[in-house]
């Protein structure tokens, strides 16, 4: 099946309310067209830079987050393209993204990323400092969060990621008992082999690359 083809399938099984981003990292303009041609309108890049470069030739026809680790010198590039930031894991990084939508006269939006697999050597914040974390990011001025992301740690068999969606459902929900769910209303969890079970465990962004654009070259 062709990029297109695979657009309308999955778009075709999401449930209402369900956002589709696709993850564009080292794929061609042609390609990102043709996934927006077929009903794309969110898609995500890990890198700034990559970003950068593929952003005058799409530009606001779609809507933009950042899926990636973000350090702190790409920040303010990253302020200026992109819609929402997924990927906040401390406070240092966001009042970093604070400073300089200030300086641009916008409100950026992020969603904390939760390390759900407990990984010291993954990016997100663990767990139990999510709502400590969640407390320090509402008193900036500049930055609206919006809920919460996750990866989750790799799985052989799709539904043994289930815990680990379950775990971020669980926080987003305290999150919007905390905030009022008018605030609080993304979480972004789910890839091409487990964005079905991540819907049965409450995203309603599902981030999907291989399963729109087939294997990475």
């Amino acid at each position: 099946m062709g990029i297109a083809e695979n657009v309308k399938r999955i778009l075709s099984g999401l449930p209402p309310g369900v956002r589709l981003l696709a993850a564009t990292k080292s794929r061609t303009i042609e390609e990102i067209w043709e996934a927006i041609n077929a009903g794309v309108d969110l898609i995500g890049e890990n890198y700034v830079q990559e970003a950068a470069k593929k952003y005058p030739h799409i530009g606001r026809r779609v809507e933009w987050h950042f899926i990636g680790h973000l350090q702190r010198n790409k920040v303010k590039k990253a302020v200026e393209l992109f819609d929402m930031i997924e990927t906040v894991d401390r406070i240092e990084i966001a009042r970093e993204i604070d400073k300089r939508a200030k300086q641009l006269g916008k409100t950026t939006f992020v969603l904390i990323e939760i390390n759900s697999g407990r990984e010291p050597q993954k990016a997100g914040v663990m767990p139990k400092e999510a709502l400590k974390l969640a407390d320090e990011i509402w008193s900036l001025e500049n930055v609206k969060l919006m809920g919460l992301m996750t990866m989750g740690p790799r799985v052989e068999n799709a539904e043994d990621i289930r815990p680990y969606f379950k775990l971020t459902r669980e926080i987003f929900d305290e999150l919007r008992y905390i905030y009022g769910d008018e605030n609080i209303r993304y979480l972004s969890m789910g890839m091409t082999d487990t964005w079905r079970i991540a819907i049965e465990e409450g995203a309603n962004i599902v981030r999907i690359g291989r399963g729109i654009f087939g294997p990475r070259p």
